[in-house]
């Protein structure tokens, strides 16, 4: 929940609107984009500590996130939106996620005043768990070492989780997103709780999917990393106008359209199965695989042929996804 409307109040207004059901319990602090394996088991601790504390299971998380106030010219993109942040995370066994407005006021709290006022006075934790590489406060100054003093001087659990690895490195948000920023998305999947999303709002395109067999929707106003141009392989995650097409597979083109000697990126999704006309409703989707490159074809006939091959090919990867689920 976000503790306020805006973020013009004070720092002090703030800490005063925490939910109420969020205090005397466990927390765990962090952006949590993208909600990964990595973060699958600091929420796991999380959960049991709450349990044995008697309290609720908090996630305390930033919006935006610090770096896009910090360096603005070099913050990554999203991997995910907040609410659906807080829907995984909820999920996984969270209780309550507090949505904390990111001001220069917070970011200017050193680490000390940052634990006195948030996790002292606004959440009365009982208990808190972070993962070995946690730092909080301005300029990072806070590490593990000083959280658990100051847990210790407060009389508060302190768990201190390892980083997960796997196949020779950690798994992260950063790691992830350089995956999706090449396409690698069968990979990304892998760390991740669930598959990759976009989302975005369907307008009117040429039509052109349309006369030759294959429908589109054209999506706009993606807000989170969008992967490189390609052919990728989904599946329908949500669609308000048609519920009845959420889980049907999807074949997805990101990029320009060479064939028809168009340069502007777009993205183009050709729901398998299903033709009505949901325009100005928000299509969400989950990415699988990429199929492959965007191609430039010599004829009507190849294209189709391709469109075809495609169609079979996306069938199959989200009948394997469904099953390995």
């Amino acid at each position: 929940m976000n503790p306020l409307q805006g973020d013009r109040a004070s720092l002090t207004e703030v800490t005063l609107t925490i939910c109420k059901n969020a205090q005397q319990g466990a927390v765990t602090i962090g952006n949590f984009d993208g909600v990964h394996r990595g973060h699958q088991s600091i929420v796991q601790q999380v959960r049991k500590l709450a349990d044995q504390v008697s309290g609720p299971a908090v996630v305390f998380t930033f919006d935006p996130p610090p770096a896009r106030l910090l360096r603005p010219e070099s913050a990554p993109a999203s991997l995910m939106q907040i609410d659906r942040r807080t829907e995984l995370l909820k999920k996984m066994g969270i209780d309550q996620v507090i949505v904390y407005p990111t001001t220069k006021e917070l970011l200017d709290l050193g680490p000390e005043l940052f634990f006195e006022r948030i996790i002292v006075r606004s959440l009365k934790a009982k208990a808190i768990a972070e993962g070995e590489n946690f730092r909080f406060g301005k300029d990072r100054r806070g590490d593990v070492s000083m959280l658990k003093r100051l847990c210790d001087e407060h009389d508060m659990i302190f768990s201190s989780l390892a980083l997960q690895e796997n196949d020779g490195g950690w798994i992260s948000s950063t790691r992830i997103r350089a995956l999706i920023e090449t396409g690698d998305i069968a990979a990304a999947n892998q760390f991740l709780v669930e598959p990759y999303r976009i989302a975005g709002k369907i307008v009117q395109g040429a039509q052109r999917g349309r006369t030759l067999g294959f429908p589109t929707a054209n999506l706009e106003s993606i807000s989170v990393l969008c992967p490189p141009p390609g052919v990728y392989a989904g599946r329908v995650a949500g669609l308000a106008l048609a519920p009845e097409a959420i889980g049907l597979p999807v074949a997805i083109h990101i990029g320009p359209n060479p064939t028809f000697g168009e340069s502007h990126l777009k993205l183009e999704a050709h729901i398998i199965g299903f033709n009505r006309d949901i325009y100005g409703d928000t299509l969400a989707l989950e990415l699988l695989a990429k199929l492959r490159d965007v191609n430039r074809f010599e004829s009507k006939e190849q294209l189709l042929a391709q469109l075809r091959f495609d169609v079979e090919q996306t069938k199959q990867i989200e009948i394997s996804s469904r099953a390995a689920s």
